[in-house]
């Protein structure tokens, strides 16, 4: 999978920073009309004398990229990609893995990706205690045998400064006859752990009501604009408004493209009955990389394309989803950590998982990533 990685701007990194010359967008604090970064990389209310300033060029510069579900444990499951394709490349500086690992190999996980990158990286921990180390080959949730709840709350405990959720893939593919059971396994980890509920929707069984009853404020549901027939939201009026009512009460939307999870009809008929997602993930594996999803830029283009606002978008890619990463918006005191971009007019082909096509006439286009004192180089996959 041939990838040139973006490099830093300058090859010093410990070298103080100005920002000038960019439209701040996705603040809740205007960070006014210049960034400073003092040489190790924190944010400062004043210049730093000898300062290098980089002239933005009037792109927007937005609080660092959050990509919420993705598969980055590479090596440890046969469908993860290395954690370089998904980050400060292509403008991401924060992602969470969504469940590759189970409590029998995160600490795997935490050694050689979540320590290694530059990036912020998270994980929700699989209920399955392998995760989808043969992903969809070897399921993770057979039967009760497949879930070892003590060892799980052990690895929680051990782990929570970098472990942000618990995952379960609710879909007949992985669970079988077993049904809803894994989920409500899941979610009674989740509730003793006191973090949210990450739920893969898809193919029955479980059906996606039953998956939805035991849900609450704060719980996830990836996968949200699925055209999976008897798996999708758009089954029926019903089930739309069953949807609409759990995002009025807390539970979150997650796009989670991947590469059978993403239907444009499902996206622009949710979007314009008001369902509006909570977070923009890619769901990012060696089966979608080259398409369709290529990288978040592109997704985040597809959900402006179904409807959704410029600052709804980047609501969805920031906010939101670095608030479940226990990130907050970068400031005085705080590491750098922004993303630079532009909005740029567009007539390219597009497709969703179902193989239905499209274009695009507006993209993101990533410019830099800002880590610390690094100003990284970025840009989208698909070019």
């Amino acid at each position: 999978m041939p990838l040139t990685l973006a490099s830093p701007r300058t090859s010093d990194t410990m070298t103080a920073r100005t920002l000038t010359n960019f439209r701040a967008i996705g603040f809740a604090r205007n960070p006014g009309a210049a960034l400073h970064i003092d040489a190790d990389g924190r944010i400062v209310a004043a210049p730093v004398a000898g300062a290098e300033t980089i002239d933005l060029a009037g792109a927007y510069l937005s609080p660092g990229w959050a990509d919420l579900h993705v598969h980055v444990w590479y090596g440890g499951t046969d469908i993860s990609v290395r954690a370089d394709y998904c980050g400060v490349a292509h403008g991401v500086t924060a992602m969470a893995d969504a469940g590759s690992s189970g409590e029998a190999a995160f600490h795997g996980l935490r050694e050689y990706v979540i320590e290694k990158q530059p990036e912020t990286v998270r994980a929700f921990l699989n209920i399955g205690s392998i995760g989808v180390v043969a992903c969809n080959r070897v399921p993770e949730l057979i039967d009760l045998r497949f879930i070892d709840v003590d060892r799980t709350l052990a690895v929680v405990e051990a782990n929570r400064d970098v472990i942000c959720g618990i995952k379960v893939r609710a879909s007949g593919v992985i669970t079988g006859a077993w049904g809803i059971g894994p989920a409500k396994i899941a979610k009674r980890v989740a509730e003793i752990c006191e973090l949210p509920l990450m739920v893969h929707v898809g193919e029955p069984l479980p059906m996606i009501d039953e998956v939805f009853a035991i849900l609450s404020e704060g719980d996830i549901v990836t996968h949200c604009f699925n055209g999976k027939r008897t798996g999708s939201i758009t089954d029926t009026p019903a089930l739309m408004q069953m949807a609409k009512d759990l995002a009025r009460s807390g539970v979150r939307m997650d796009v989670g493209h991947g590469a059978a999870s993403y239907n444009f009809a499902v996206a622009q008929r949710a979007i314009g009955e008001g369902l509006i997602p909570f977070s923009i993930s890619t769901d990012l594996h060696q089966n979608n990389i080259d398409g369709p999803v290529h990288d978040l830029a592109t997704t985040v283009s597809k959900l402006m394309m179904a409807g959704l606002t410029l600052d709804q978008c980047i609501t969805g890619i920031t906010t939101n989803p670095r608030s479940v990463m226990g990130l907050g918006e970068p400031g005085v005191g705080d590491r750098a950590d922004f993303t630079v971009f532009t909005i740029e007019d567009a007539d390219e082909p597009v497709s969703d998982s179902q193989g239905n096509h499209s274009r695009l006439s507006q993209v993101f286009q990533p410019k830099y990533a800002v880590l610390g004192s690094t100003v990284y180089q970025a840009r989208r996959r698909k070019t």
